[in-house]
């Protein structure tokens, strides 16, 4: 195997606290329905079905990681994708979701317990719990 150039350690820091601001499905959502172009916090919150303080919130998250931006529209803020490559990073865990889904796995890992030597070493999937906390989002 060809030896593999890692980046620096910043650069898979940055990766992992997007990556944590994506783990929240409205999140998800509001990026998905900001493809269609910048909307206000309330057309937002009505595409999605939560309430606008709720999407508030969860913009003002996807703000501070810089995926979306705010602008001033009138008396209201519109708010666009700031990074509109994250819907490709989505679309591409969309397909892998869709996958999943077609073969009937709700969630968690693939249970490769009929892999070739699983069996054999006793392999048993793990099930890691699920964190209900706010991921941290960088400041600054």
């Amino acid at each position: 195997m060809d030896p593999v150039e890692l980046r620096p350690p910043d650069h898979y820091r940055l990766h992992a606290e997007i990556c944590r601001v994506l783990t929240e499905p409205k999140r998800l959502m509001l990026l998905d329905a900001l493809r269609a172009g910048p909307a206000s916090v309330g057309a937002l919150a009505d595409a999605i079905g939560i309430s606008l303080p709720n999407a508030s919130q969860h913009l003002a998250v996807l703000r501070v990681a810089g995926l979306v931006e705010g602008r001033r529209a009138g008396t209201s803020i519109a708010y666009q994708l700031l990074e509109p490559a994250i819907v490709e990073a989505c679309r591409i865990i969309d397909g892998i979701v869709e996958h999943r889904l077609a073969r009937g796995q709700r969630s968690g890992p693939a249970d490769h317990s009929d892999t070739p030597g699983a069996r054999d070493a006793g392999a048993v999937p793990s099930r890691q719990p699920v964190s209900t906390t706010q991921p941290e989002v960088p400041r600054g």
